[in-house]
């Protein structure tokens, strides 16, 4: 059986490489290369360049769900309870709005290389029949726990308003990372995106 350690060390290479010269530079060789791996050993886990690609996108659901994880861990202890007064909801929304900006600051920040590399494997993805059921079970992640987090907060209809946050919330990272304006914008800063992640929040609860 393959090493999980070892297919990690692929599917992370593979990730960094796409993120810093596209899919174009997605090769086996490359990915032995840029690992110190003895040539063969990336094309010995993924036979194919689908099987690596599907990979990479697998690796960055796993990351990006423990991330949301994390994200979620911060939300109020209140949140659930739809009896709340309005003072304690309105507190509520101002946590997961903070959260939720924290979590795209690190993501348009130290997470940088990895929301690109999953904008260019998403669309792949999107292309390639094989990959379709690793693109549906990783969006369906994201929603799922946004939500939970909603349906905590009082929308009364929590999947819709999970839909409309993940998009905005996808849109957001696709401007400020990969947008016209990307390279000359200012740097993420978090006060900013605090006030962006509360209108967010107020508009998916509305």
């Amino acid at each position: 059986m393959a090493s999980p350690d070892r297919r990690t060390l692929i599917a992370d290479t593979a990730i960094g490489l796409v993120a810093a010269v596209g899919l174009r530079g997605l090769t086996h060789r490359a990915v032995d290369a840029a690992a110190a791996l003895p040539t063969g050993s990336t094309s010995y886990y993924f036979r194919t360049r689908t099987a690596l690609i599907g990979a990479c996108y697998q690796r960055l659901a796993e990351l990006d769900l423990a991330d949301l994880d994390d994200f979620a861990a911060f939300a109020p202890s209140g949140v659930g309870d739809r009896e709340a007064d309005r003072g304690a909801a309105g507190a509520d929304r101002e946590a997961v709005a903070a959260a939720l900006a924290a979590l795209l600051h690190r993501w348009l920040t130290t997470g940088r290389a990895r929301q690109l590399a999953r904008f260019e494997l998403s669309l792949e993805a999107a292309r390639t029949p094989e990959l379709e059921t690793d693109l549906h079970r990783a969006g369906l992640g994201a929603r799922v726990r946004a939500a939970e987090l909603l349906g905590g907060l009082g929308a009364e209809r929590p999947e819709e308003a999970a839909r409309s946050l993940v998009a905005w919330t996808d849109g957001l990272l696709y401007d400020r990372l990969a947008g016209a304006l990307s390279r000359s914008g200012p740097p993420p800063d978090l006060a900013e995106l605090t006030a962006v992640t509360r209108r967010m929040v107020d508009a998916a609860l509305a």
